[in-house]
């Protein structure tokens, strides 16, 4: 019998409801696994909604609190552990501004913190999140994948590296591209993308 997973579905679009691409391709991911894994547990994690704040003096000073740091309950650090206690993390980001929205670093912010997801060692940082696995779904206006813009790409490249970071080196980017594209077929992009979905779902 397969161990049941904690799957973390975290979302940083501000978009209404039905109207964010990103989130038509990860909302459908997310309804595929369910059906292929239904006993599998899914917290939904919208930044947006769930008002993700900036890190403050008070935030700062726990760090030096190993009590404060490990409560669970903590307003800031109890993201970090929230992710810690999962064993799969997908990660709902649009592409803005050559990298992702602010709320997300926000959030990475609260999550990658030491004494929690990641420890200092003898021999340097070392990651506490081995064995988990991330999948990254992004809409791009351009074509950021390949030169000569990829160097311009700092968003799938900064979590990607934070991820790591923390230990969680099996990840996972699905990108769409050109989305702002006057020759891109927008609609038929989102409709093979979800297409493909199904599909990657069975593997996470």
């Amino acid at each position: 019998m397969n161990k049941m997973s904690k799957i973390l579905y975290v979302k940083a679009n501000p978009k209404p409801e039905g109207t964010s691409r990103t989130f038509k391709v990860s909302d459908s991911f997310v309804n595929a696994y369910k059906a292929i894994h239904p006993n599998d547990e899914i917290i939904t994690l919208d930044l947006y909604k769930e008002g993700i704040r900036f890190l403050r003096e008070e935030d700062i000073m726990a760090l030096n609190n190993d009590e404060e740091l490990q409560n669970k309950d903590h307003p800031a650090y109890k993201y970090a552990h929230q992710l810690l206690d999962a064993d799969k993390i997908i990660i709902a980001a649009p592409f803005w501004n050559l990298s992702f929205p602010a709320i997300l670093k926000a959030y990475l912010d609260c999550v990658a913190v030491g004494g929690i997801t990641f420890k200092y060692t003898a021999e340097g940082p070392k990651g506490q999140c081995i064995g988990k696995k991330a999948i990254h779904f992004v809409t791009r206006g351009g074509a950021y994948s390949e030169e000569p813009l990829s160097k311009y790409e700092l968003g799938d490249r900064y979590l990607r590296t934070v991820f790591a970071f923390i230990g969680i080196t099996d990840f996972t980017t699905f990108a769409l591209e050109n989305m702002d594209r006057s020759a891109t077929n927008v609609e038929q992009v989102i409709a093979n993308a979800i297409k493909e979905t199904q599909e990657l779902a069975k593997n996470f």
